[in-house]
Parts: C-alpha cells; structure tokens; sequence
C-alpha cells in the first residue's frame, strides 16, 4: 500500500498545464436508440439525415430532458480517458436496478506476484487490469458491454436493466464496445473487428487484421494468434485499434473505414503486445503494452514515433498529448510530456483526474484536491529557479576545481540564494493542496459534475469534488472497477459480473 506523498507531485506541472477532454453532449437525434430503431424501422426517416421528421421536432420540444442527458460512449467516457462528465447526479442515490451475467468476468491475466525477489519489491500491483468487470458504454437509453465469459456482446435497457439483445463471437470481449452514430464497435479475442447495428445487433461487418484465421490455448481459451485487445477508438471519422498478443507472431496496428471496415493504414511491430484501452488526442495514437510501457503513434499515417519510459501497465489517460500511466510495480504514475520519451514526474497513486481548474489524485487510502491555477502558477516560477540553478551548476563544472576563485564563490552564492527560493516555492506548491481526505474505496475514480465516484471492495461512495467529503456509500456485490454516468444514473460494474445501476432517490 503506498501512502500519499505530496513531495512525488512537485514537477507534476505538464499534466495540469492541459485542461480535460471537454465533454460532449450528444442529443437525442444522434443517440436515443429507441426511438431510432422505430424510425429506421419504418423508413420514414433517418436520424443522421439532413431532413428531420416532423415528429422528431415535436419530441425536441416535449422531451428536452432527453436532449440534455449526455452519453458514455466508450470506456472513462472519451478517448482521453478522463472519467469526467458534465452530468451532475443529485444525492442520496437509490438502486434502480442490476444485472446479473451468467458468469463473472474471466480476467486474462491473474494478479501480480506478492514481491520481486530479484529487486527486493514487496506489495507488487497487478498491472494488467483491463478486464477485472465488465465496462459499460451508454448511449441514450441503451447501455452496451462485451462478456469475457460468454463471448457475447449485450445490450441492456438502461432504465430498467432488461435485456434486449446479444451478439455471440467466438471469443472473449475483453473490453468495453464503442459507441458511434448508431453503431457500435468493438473487439474479440477471436481475431476479428465487429461493427454492429446499435438498436438490434445486426452485424453491419467484420474484419481481421491478422493475416489469416488460426487459433490456438490461451489464458484458458481457444484465441486468435492476433487477438484484438486493444480497443477501439473513434477519432476525426477513423476507427482506431490494434490486434496481436504475441510480438514473435507480429503486432498489428491499425486504422479502418467505420462505414466499411476496409483498412486505411496498418502499422506492424515485432517487439511489444498491445492489450488495453488504446487513447488517442488530435495527433496521437497511444497504446498500452500490457506490462510494458506505451507505445506513442502519429495517428494520421500510423507511423511509431517512440515507447516512452516507465514502470509500465494498462492504466493511463491523457492531458492533451501528455501521458499518465502506471501502476508500474508499486502503485506508482507516471507523466511523460508530449514529445518526450523520458518520465518528468512520477508519483504514487493509482488514479487522477483533471479538469480545468481542479486535479484529483486516488491513492490505496486518501483523495485528494490541487487549487490547478495556483499549482501552475508556482510550478512557473519554480521551473525558472531550477533553469537558473542548473545554469550555474553546470558553470561550475567548466571551471573545475582550478578555476578563478572568485568566479566560483560567486556561482556558489548564487546557487544558495536559489535553493532557499526554491524551499519558499515548494511550501507555495504545497499550500495549492486543498484537501487530502481519507477515501476508503481505491479500485475506481470518476468525476461526474461536482461528484467524485469511487469504487472499492464491495462499495461505492460518492465524495465532494471540492472538499474531499463523503456523502453517499452503497454496498454491492463484489469489488468496484467500473464507473460511469450517463441520463442520470450511475452505473457499477464489478468482478462477480453484476452490473448495477442507481439514480436519484427524487
């Protein structure tokens, strides 16, 4: 278990300098699949057609709260991996309904090792946690997630949590399906890409990225040799995802038309898997390695640009194009800058969000809350003072030790006078902490309005974004890894296979 420690946040100055992905309301015309089904049905009218039904406008008009619910249309709600929404729930929530799967989650990797004899590391954290739960995505009044027991892919109402319909594949679903335009799309373990109809499950088309359909034991099952473990990521009218676990066997890479599945680019690689939630921002590609450390891409041509430095794991989200990942061997994070390979910070905890003017970082025992604005503006001045010290160091080492001594005695002022500025930033820095409250569950973290949700062994509570204060606990069955919010209901996910949904007690 790894305690809270401020001092492992001082430089941590890129990744709050980059504001969240904001969110997106998507509005019924776009995302209520009930009411398309019916209307694709009938032909009248097409939702993402440019000549709207007559009745549709009467529904804007008598259903504005439909109009204002926003979705979560893939796995931490964007393709940054924020877990921030703009929805705000209002507590004490109640259960409204849960679902339970014919067969709990069947994780492809166990935990880690209880310690490194080799490093002497105790307390090692599994760093593979992908498929622990089974991770929602929601889009109007349907909520979609894939069975890695079952190999099926299932949509639920999200109202009353009945099923609707299924799609089977041939292999696990390891991760959460995308939503997009009426369709969703999504992986399996079978080696294939599937593009489905949103409202009924209708298979629209599949694709293989692998050269050729062969099959053999893994993790328990029968797999493909290039399984599609990394998820799928829609950016700028491109469907991003990868497939192949095994580096000897080639890894591929790729971009496919979301309207065809026909590939737009495919980049191989020989060296590392690719298994996880792959993350993408105007210009990258990014995707995690399992163990190892991610893998940077230029989205547009597919072309790899670099793996950055780290103690690796499936965990990350980004701040622009500045990555954060871990939980490396001992629950650490780490932040890498855009065009860097090399970590700038590192520091212990197991999730964080940011936001605009607030940060949020989840530990094994504490959450906690950094004044964004103050922290930059400190974090400036802090970063000059160090250019300035390291300027004069580096004097120093030209002069040697047969230098002119007055020359050095003047550095070694300066230097001094330095440090002590620097010593009067840190407590600047440090007084940007505006809470650090005990958080009893350290499995999950979103954000949702002014709420932080989080989930832990058989729990899930609700703290105050702006003070660290609990306000809400749930018991449920099972450790928490899934959040999300979406039309005002919070959505649980956990080990056993249940899902569970709660809304306002109102």
């Amino acid at each position: 278990m790894q305690p809270f420690n401020w001092a492992n946040v001082v430089s941590w100055v890129p990744l709050l300098a980059c504001p969240a992905v904001p969110s997106q309301v998507r509005f019924l015309h776009s995302n209520h699949v009930g009411l398309r089904a019916h209307w694709r049905a009938s032909r009248q009218w097409h939702p993402f057609s440019r000549q709207w039904h007559p009745a549709f406008c009467l529904l804007m008009i008598f259903i504005p709260s439909f109009a204002a619910a926003e979705d979560w249309p893939t796995y931490m709600h964007d393709n940054a991996r924020t877990g921030v929404s703009g929805e705000t729930l209002k507590l004490p929530l109640r259960p409204a309904w849960d679902y339970a799967t014919p067969l709990p989650p069947q994780p492809a990797w166990p935990d880690s090792s209880k310690w490194d004899g080799w490093s002497k590391t105790y307390n090692l954290k599994t760093r593979q946690v992908f498929d622990r739960a089974y991770h929602v995505a929601v889009a109007g009044d349907a909520l979609f997630f894939g069975s890695s027991s079952s190999d099926q892919v299932y949509c639920i109402d999200a109202a009353t949590g009945k099923k609707r319909w299924s799609f089977f594949t041939e292999g696990p679903v390891r991760l959460a399906p995308t939503f997009h335009d009426g369709r969703i799309y999504f992986g399996s373990d079978d080696g294939f890409v599937y593009c489905l109809e949103a409202a009924d499950g209708a298979l629209v088309w599949k694709h293989r990225p692998g050269p050729r359909d062969r099959r053999i034991p893994g993790n328990g099952r029968v797999i493909s040799v290039w399984p599609v473990r990394g998820s799928l990521v829609m950016q700028d009218g491109l469907l991003h995802g990868a497939a192949g676990m095994f580096p000897s066997e080639t890894v591929f890479v790729f971009a496919l038309d979301p309207a065809t599945g026909e590939e737009v680019w495919k980049t191989e690689q020989d060296d590392l898997p690719v298994q996880g939630y792959l993350l993408a921002s105007a210009t990258r590609l990014y995707t995690p390695s399992g163990r190892d450390n991610p893998i940077v891409f230029d989205r547009g041509a597919g072309k790899r640009l670099r793996v950055v430095e780290g103690q690796g794991g499936t965990y990350a989200l980004l701040t622009g194009d500045h990555i954060v990942f871990g939980p490396g061997k001992t629950g650490e994070l780490g932040l890498v800058e855009g065009d860097q390979q090399d970590q700038l910070a590192q520091f212990a905890g197991n999730h964080m969000i940011v936001t605009p003017s607030m940060s949020y970082l989840h530990t094994d025992t504490h959450i906690s809350g950094l004044d964004r604005p103050k922290y930059l503006e400190h974090s400036r001045v802090r970063k000059a003072l160090m250019q300035e010290h390291r300027s004069h160091r580096d004097a120093l080492k030209k002069l040697g030790a047969d230098g002119d001594k007055e020359v050095i005695e003047k550095h070694k002022t300066e230097m001094a006078r330095i440090s002590v500025q620097l010593q009067e930033v840190a407590e600047q820095l440090k007084s940007c902490i505006t809470y650090n409250e005990p958080c009893g569950q350290s499995l999950s973290l979103i954000l949702a309005g002014d709420l932080l949700f989080a989930g832990g062994k058989d729990e899930v509570a609700a703290y105050a974004a702006d003070s660290g204060k609990p306000l809400w606990k749930q018991a449920v069955d099972g450790d928490v890894y899934g959040l999300a919010v979406s039309g005002g209901r919070l959505f649980v996910s956990t080990d056993t296979g249940r899902i569970y949904c709660f809304q306002s007690a109102e």
